[in-house]
């Protein structure tokens, strides 16, 4: 069989492209992974010299088996790079250094909004509901025990807390 240079090596790639991407998904167990691989052996085709290639099918294939290659490797060192930075923080947090666990900025200023909107919401409770709600959510009393209190039923209660759960949805939402 004659060798093939670089343009002949697109037509093999043609021809064998289906294969390819086949042979690359049941590699990688990715078709997307698998569809970037077989555009790298693209872009190598066009990257390589003209140098003459003996069997373009097989050359195709090795290629492709060494992009697969490749990109594990590479994902077994990014992996121990993120081992060993855990463990490092780990360590450093261990000696009583502090790391900051909390959280972003804008999630506590968007959490910082929502409490303000629901304290306006409190605030605009009917009387009944916002007794109810303070005693069970602030102070910590079941359903049970805040109808005691405020001699009411336990349904009365669970009403109020419904009235007051609708205000909440409303002031959060619009």
């Amino acid at each position: 069989m004659p060798a093939e240079s670089s343009r002949g090596l697109e037509s093999v790639y043609r021809l064998h492209r289906g294969e390819l991407l086949r042979f690359l998904t049941a590699r990688t167990g990715d078709p997307g992974e698998a569809e970037d691989i077989l555009q790298e052996v693209w872009f190598r085709l066009h990257r390589s010299a003209d140098a003459p290639v003996a069997n373009a099918r097989a050359y195709l294939f090795r290629v492709a088996q060494n992009l697969v290659v490749d990109r594990l490797r590479e994902r077994q060192r990014r992996m121990k790079r993120e081992r060993l930075w855990l463990e490092e923080h780990a360590a450093t947090a261990a000696s009583g250094e502090t790391l900051d666990p909390g959280r972003n900025a804008e999630e506590a200023l968007l959490e910082k909004e929502e409490t303000g909107l629901l304290a306006a919401a409190v605030e605009t409770l009917p009387e009944g509901a916002r007794r109810v709600f303070e005693l069970h959510k602030q102070e910590g009393l079941s359903h049970a025990e805040v109808a005691m209190r405020l001699g009411i039923s336990k349904s009365g209660v669970e009403k109020h807390m419904a009235v007051a759960m609708k205000y909440f949805r409303r002031a959060l939402l619009d």
